[in-house]
C-alpha cells in the first residue's frame, strides 16, 4: 500500500486509517522510525511479527527446549 500524507504542525505525520488497520496499529503502540537511503521507514514492532520476521540472534534446538522445560518443572515440583 502506498499513500501520501501531509506534514502538519510540529512536523507531525498522520497515519491514514487504512494503513493503521492493515498493520493493526492502535493508539499507544510504539513504532520504530529510521532513515535509510533518503527514505523514512516506520515499522510496527508487533511481538509476533518481530519473532517471525525479525533478525535472529540465537539458536536453540527442540531437545534443548525440552531439557530446560523439564528442569524448570522439576524445580517447582522439588524445591530445595
Amino acid at each position: 500500500m502506498k499513500t501520501k500524507v501531509r506534514v502538519g504542525k510540529k512536523l507531525t505525520i498522520h497515519i491514514p486509517k487504512a494503513v493503521a488497520e492493515e498493520l493493526n496499529i492502535k493508539e499507544g503502540d510504539i513504532l520504530s522510525l529510521k532513515v535509510k537511503d533518503n527514505k523514512i521507514i516506520l515499522e510496527y514492532n508487533d511481538a509476533i511479527l518481530l519473532s517471525i520476521k525479525g533478525k535472529k540472534f540465537a539458536k536453540i534446538t527442540l531437545d534443548e527446549i525440552e531439557k530446560i522445560s523439564e528442569e524448570e518443572q522439576n524445580s517447582y515440583e522439588n524445591p530445595h
